[in-house]
């Protein structure tokens, strides 16, 4: 929208026709203190030319060199239709559909989205998103707390490779309603240690309420296990949630068939699905869950309908949110439907289908391994979890992980994401690196920070 400014004599006459003595008489509630002093301390205009050889010259001075870094965002290949199509008027404007009729584009490509995601989770409803992974978590806690009617101890187990950044997200979020969240011990694979699960019974005397397991993990790992453990917690009524990387699920046995029964919900972050990192966001964030605990669900889900002459139509099928319904009965108060971010990653997901996502998911692999391969022939580098991983692993390092990745940034080449700040131990991993090569990186490229690693190294 322009910004049509008005000269003095509009302001003049405006005034006089309500009685104002000045503009400042319009805000007279507002104490003194916290009027605004003027913007003194503002420099001159610039002209549109000046001005914008100024942002090329910051621009020129921004080059964050060849991504090596993953942990939860990922430099993945997006096909330039994605957002020339994500840009045009109709997607770029719409927010939430209220009136069905006006909104049939956005509705129908919602209720794709929500196809697709129950296709690759292997679950059988969907909403049209939350915030991001970490907000998903969340409200996948609150929403088992919610649903679970025989298990009542508010006591939720994660996995030792849960992203520890999902995990203090989840925790502030559930903290204030008595959610007790407890981290499981790890094994030397990095996976889950199956022995805490007895000690756990062992210490507690209520079962918890659910179970949540990350696959692939943090490090990259994929948890062996993950049917036994879906099933350890079926067996003791406890709900699972599964937090897992969409690109992955084209590969990996999807939640909704873990042990006997399956994952009970599904959440993760949808940034893999053609949306770019952009230093750290904005993404969205997913949820799947069974038909039978949809009501239980935040945000909303799309459905597919017919009109009495029996043409196709969508509409908005479950609403609940707090626009809707009182506060203190809503499923949640920050859940909202990030529609652009959706409406990209069902456009992406389109024009790849099944097999391109596969292929991607395969090389990303492939360029993870050889990168670790030959990483850990380097003198004193070594692969420190000797497990299988998706397109993620974990270096140690014969020195400290964060000089080694400022010094491999000054050679132009992000190398990873030294460990020491986010796990103080145990184990130390202060002098690891959580390295990850997607589909975008080349042999060239690998082999040139295999060969800029073994300088820094020396």
């Amino acid at each position: 929208m322009p910004f049509i400014p008005h000269t003095p004599e509009d302001r003049d006459a405006m005034l006089a026709e309500i009685g104002a003595a000045d503009i400042n008489a319009l805000f007279d509630e507002i104490p003194v203190g916290l009027r605004s002093k003027g913007l003194a301390q503002m420099g001159p205009g610039k002209s549109e030319m000046d001005m914008l050889a100024w942002f090329r010259a910051m621009a020129d001075k921004d080059h964050p060199g060849t991504c090596f870094t993953g942990a939860g965002s990922y430099d993945h290949h997006i096909p330039a239709a994605v957002w020339d199509l994500t840009s045009r008027g109709e997607f770029m404007t719409a927010y939430t559909p209220y009136q069905a009729e006006a909104s049939q584009g956005t509705l129908q490509l919602i209720y794709e989205y929500q196809s697709m995601m129950c296709e690759l989770t292997g679950m059988e409803v969907s909403n049209a998103s939350v915030y991001d992974g970490a907000s998903g978590l969340a409200e996948s806690i609150l929403m088992a707390v919610r649903a679970n009617k025989k298990n009542k101890s508010r006591r939720v187990l994660l996995a030792g490779a849960v992203h520890p950044l999902y995990f203090a997200a989840a925790r502030n979020l559930v903290k204030n309603q008595q959610i007790q969240l407890q981290s499981l011990a790890l094994n030397s694979k990095g996976q889950v240690d199956l022995s805490a699960l007895e000690e756990q019974e062992r210490d507690q005397q209520e079962a918890p309420v659910a179970l949540v397991i990350q696959q692939p993990g943090f490090f990259g790992t994929l948890e062996e296990e993950v049917d036994a453990l879906t099933d350890w917690a079926a067996s003791r009524n406890a709900l699972v949630i599964a937090v897992v990387n969409p690109l992955a699920l084209s590969l990996l046995e999807p939640p909704g068939q873990w042990g006997q029964q399956g994952a009970d919900i599904v959440c993760g972050d949808g940034q893999p699905l053609g949306i770019p990192m952009a230093s750290g966001g904005p993404s969205f964030g997913f949820m799947c869950t069974r038909q039978s605990l949809v009501r239980q669900m935040p945000g909303r889900i799309i459905g597919r309908t017919q009109d009495n002459q029996g043409r196709s139509g969508f509409t908005l099928t479950l609403q609940a949110r707090e626009q809707h319904i009182r506060r203190a009965k809503a499923t949640s108060n920050i859940c909202t439907n990030q529609g652009l971010l959706v409406t990209a990653a069902t456009i992406h997901m389109s024009l790849l289908g099944a097999q391109g996502l596969r292929r991607v998911a395969v090389r990303c692999h492939n360029n993870t391994a050889s990168l670790v391969q030959q990483l850990a022939a380097l003198p004193g580098v070594s692969h420190r979890f000797e497990a299988d991983f998706f397109h993620e692993a974990v270096v140690k390092l014969p020195r400290s992980a964060d000089a080694v990745r400022a010094e491999m940034s000054a050679r132009g080449i992000q190398a990873g994401l030294a460990l020491g700040d986010y796990f103080t131990g145990p184990p130390d991993l202060s002098d690891c690196l959580l390295v990850c090569a997607t589909e975008k990186r080349t042999s060239e490229e690998i082999d040139n920070y295999v060969r800029q690693m073994a300088e820094v190294l020396a």
